[in-house]
């Protein structure tokens, strides 16, 4: 299979940076930017910008049914039943935020909220406050030596006091896919709710709320190739009726007095003020353009360019893999060299990665390490990336040894 990315001519910048001497493999932090999501956001601003929801005349009409016409794309491209399960929030940290607070009058003292070992501090640091507030427990389930959610302990771990499980589908650091489809209905078994950090996986393929059958998930624009300052949030129908308001202000309020206020429900009642309206319509393009892809083109693609850095991370000397990943990234140590300084070397190649703990400081210290280099991929990657990346390593390492 070939390793030439037929999309990268898509992405203007991957051009400048290469005339730079840069070769960006940081994907999995933020993606680069088609030109289709370039002149969407370029259309927007320079035919009329005018708020949503509000006023009658033709900029705000026509931003309105830009606006909307994005949650349908969304929508459509996560399978939701309907759009109104589906609230744009300012990335998945703070849709994770607004379940925390939105679901906590559900938590009592005493009560289980269960994370994974391997969580984003965006999928930790809500349910952490969260059980702090309420006297409730965090309960982690650990992970195996494959990366992965270890299902026989979370069988023993979720049980009857158990209310909310939030794990991640696919993590940042290990690449691994969690077993979803059998840690959901352990969850699912005791009456709790479940929610599923999406942020890494909605890049990777499509994926179905109907067959995954959680409660929430939420996803961030800026990895999927679309704007930064956007996310949204998936909410089954019933299980959005469970959410309290958090936000308050203009746009999700019904009826208002000086002593009394009544609340749209979602998706409005929890859009409070004025949302990031060019990047929600530039969201909704982004979502067209990869929806006109060939997916198993896409996936096949990935697939082999990550064989490829497998390969070749695998046959350096004093290079070990944290676990075996199986997507689009992979997370890195160097016996005796620093991932900081091994970072700073490429980065003066002209090779972009990303080292430190990835924000997963628990899962290194589970792992005994203080931080790791991670090299992620995106669909406009190709094979020359990876033997600049490889060329730039083996120099880096001779100077470092």
């Amino acid at each position: 299979m070939s390793l030439i990315s037929p999309w990268r001519a898509d992405f203007p910048a991957l051009a400048i940076l290469e005339s730079q001497g840069q070769t960006y493999l940081d994907s999995a932090a933020t993606s680069q930017k088609p030109q289709a999501l370039i002149d969407a956001l370029t259309g927007y601003y320079t035919c009329g910008t005018a708020n949503v929801h509000r006023a009658q005349h033709l900029p705000a009409e026509r931003a309105t049914r830009a606006f909307e016409d994005a949650r349908i794309k969304v929508a459509r491209w996560l399978n939701a039943s309907s759009p109104t399960e589906i609230v744009f929030t300012r990335g998945a940290t703070e849709a994770l935020n607004l379940l925390a607070y939105g679901l906590e009058h559900l938590i009592e003292a005493e009560d289980e909220i269960v994370i994974s070992a391997l969580e984003h501090h965006a999928n930790l640091l809500p349910w952490q406050q969260l059980a702090r507030r309420r006297g409730a427990r965090l309960v982690v389930l650990p992970i195996d030596t494959h990366g992965m959610i270890d299902l026989e302990a979370a069988a023993g771990l979720i049980g009857p006091r158990t209310r909310l499980l939030a794990v991640s589908q696919l993590s940042n650091v290990l690449g691994t896919w969690q077993p979803l489809a059998e840690l959901l209905p352990l969850a699912k078994q005791q009456g709790a709710l479940t929610v599923v950090d999406g942020a890494q996986g909605v890049v990777h393929g499509r994926h179905d709320m109907q067959a995954m059958a959680c409660d929430f998930y939420v996803l961030s624009s800026h990895k999927l190739y679309g704007p930064e300052g956007v996310g949204a949030l998936y909410g089954r129908g019933e299980s959005l009726l469970k959410l309290k308001h958090w936000q308050f202000g203009g746009e999700m309020v019904r009826v208002a007095d000086l002593t009394h206020a009544d609340f749209h429900a979602a998706p409005l009642g929890f859009e409070a003020g004025t949302p990031p309206i060019g990047s929600i319509i530039g969201l909704g393009a982004i979502l067209d353009y990869l929806s006109k892809l060939d997916a198993a083109a896409v996936t096949g693609h990935e697939q082999a360019l990550h064989m490829k850095l497998l390969a070749g991370l695998e046959v350096r000397d004093g290079v070990k893999l944290l676990c075996a990943p199986q997507t689009a990234l992979a997370s890195f140590t160097v016996e005796g060299v620093h991932h900081s300084d091994l970072a700073h070397l490429l980065a003066e190649q002209g090779i972009a990665v990303r080292s430190g703990t990835h924000c997963a400081q628990p899962l290194m210290k589970i792992l005994g390490i203080d931080g790791a280099i991670r090299v992620s991929l995106g669909l406009y990657n190709d094979g020359v990336d990876l033997e600049r990346f490889f060329g730039a390593l083996d120099h880096s390492l001779d100077l470092l040894r």
